[in-house]
């Protein structure tokens, strides 16, 4: 239905963005007639371009704004039959312009309407554009040719948006009743190293969300961005005690990234945790450390390590963190410091251990540092995340392996969803709906 409307829009907008063009030679009578009309239909389209229903305010305005730019892209291409005849025209000989320039009016005037009501629409609503096409976006703007060619990109981006999300979204709605998240203890999200729980940027993107639509109760790790093991197991310990005791759920089930995998297993071998904590399930940690992080601290200067400290240290302190340790968190992470770990650290009995890795597949899988780190972590560790090799990442009694499809690859960041990116080939934020419905399974 979608597909009729589309055709029967576009061909009402060439006919009438060109009327004046086509009419030249008709009756003055005839042309206002159809120019009222054109008049009428063009605001009415732009504010209904489809009659495709989506389930939120949000994917409706995106979703109507990539139809905007799908009928500018045709019509414009359209159009450009007349614009030939137009110049043909010209070296005819022409008599009477007057009709030449309405057509140029009016011609200039729809298509900016349309385009303009379009790139304001994806531009305010998408999240999968980001910060770099939209720039692109307005450079190549006024770029003939080139300017095409982005708008395209950017519609083939939205377009496969607003169906992503609304398949989404239809199918958090038919489950909705089951509650397949709902774990008999709830989940515990613990972050990573240099990161910090935040409302205002979760640290975990859309994941949260996705898991309460599902049932899920929620909880965050809130230890500081970058601390020894030792000391962040003493900060996630004490939130654990706190939520067990405040909420009576006994248990939680703590799901950690990065770091946040060693800090939890410490709390729960070291600090007692062992009784309140259900299951643990580890995402990208560097169980076995990182060679090329000792190799890092070992050549790197000591005047330049002592600089990067300081300043992440002043940093972190104004954002919060009472006590921010940057070099103490990164000797954390190397190969040896882990060695020794894994010897003192023994799992618990009564906790069921599990763990997930990936693997990027070149420098262009991911956003800054990744793709910088990656090459160097790729000779030192073997295939890697963009910082944690996939063999150090294995743990517990199941590990599972994200193997990328295409050319891409899953980063460290992926994995949480940090960059809100929809990946083709690997939904993440199903990934964690289907690891919370498997400890709901399993019991826990």
């Amino acid at each position: 239905m979608n597909v009729l409307v589309r055709i029967i829009n576009c061909l009402l907008l060439v006919f009438g963005l060109n009327f004046a063009y086509i009419l030249r030679e008709a009756p003055l009578a005839a042309n206002i007639a159809v120019g009222v009309v054109f008049a009428l239909f063009l605001p009415v389209m732009c504010v209904f371009p489809s009659v495709r229903k989506y389930p939120t305010f949000r994917l409706k305005v995106l979703g109507d704004g990539a139809e905007l730019i799908l009928i500018f892209w045709i019509t414009m291409i359209s159009s450009a039959v007349f614009a030939g005849e137009f110049i043909s025209d010209i070296f005819k000989g022409i008599d009477n312009w007057t009709p030449y320039v309405v057509w140029l009016i009016v011609l200039l005037l729809g298509e900016s309407a349309i385009f303009w009501d379009g790139i304001i629409r994806v531009y305010l609503t998408s999240v999968q554009l980001g910060i770099k096409i939209r720039v692109l976006g307005i450079v190549f703007g006024m770029v003939p040719i080139a300017n095409l060619v982005m708008l395209m990109i950017i519609y083939t981006k939205v377009r496969r948006e607003a169906d992503f999300e609304t398949e989404k979204y239809k199918l958090d709605e038919s489950r909705m009743n089951e509650k397949i998240c709902e774990t008999k203890y709830p989940i515990l999200l613990v972050h990573g190293v240099f990161f910090r729980d935040s409302r205002l940027l979760n640290y975990w993107g859309r994941i949260p969300a996705e898991l309460e639509k599902n049932g899920a109760v929620i909880y965050y790790g809130e230890q500081q961005s970058a601390l020894s093991v030792a000391e962040s197991s003493k900060e996630l310990a004490k939130k654990i005690e706190e939520i067990v005791s405040t909420t009576g759920c006994g248990k939680v089930n703590i799901i950690a990234h990065s770091k946040g995998g060693l800090d939890s297993r410490y709390a729960i071998s070291k600090l007692g945790c062992d009784k309140y904590v259900a299951s643990l399930t580890t995402i990208n940690t560097p169980h076995r450390g990182c060679i090329f992080a000792e190799y890092l601290l070992k050549t790197a200067p000591e005047k330049f390590k002592s600089m990067i400290e300081h300043t992440y240290n002043k940093a972190f302190y104004m954002l919060g963190d009472k006590s921010p340790d940057f070099m103490a968190a990164v000797k954390c992470l190397t190969n040896s410091y882990c060695e020794e770990f894994n010897k003192e650290v023994a799992d618990s009995e009564d906790v069921m251990y599990q763990s997930f890795g990936s693997k990027a597949l070149n420098s262009r899988s991911g956003k800054f540092p990744l793709n910088v780190s990656y090459p160097i972590v790729k000779k030192y560790d073997g295939d890697n995340d963009g910082l944690v090799a996939l063999t150090s990442a294995e743990w517990g009694e199941r590990f599972t392996p994200i193997y990328p499809k295409g050319k891409r690859g899953i980063t460290h960041a992926d994995m949480i969803d940090l960059n809100r990116e929809n990946i083709a080939g690997f939904d993440v934020r199903e990934m964690y709906v289907q690891i919370a419905a498997d400890l709901k399974k399993r019991g826990f």
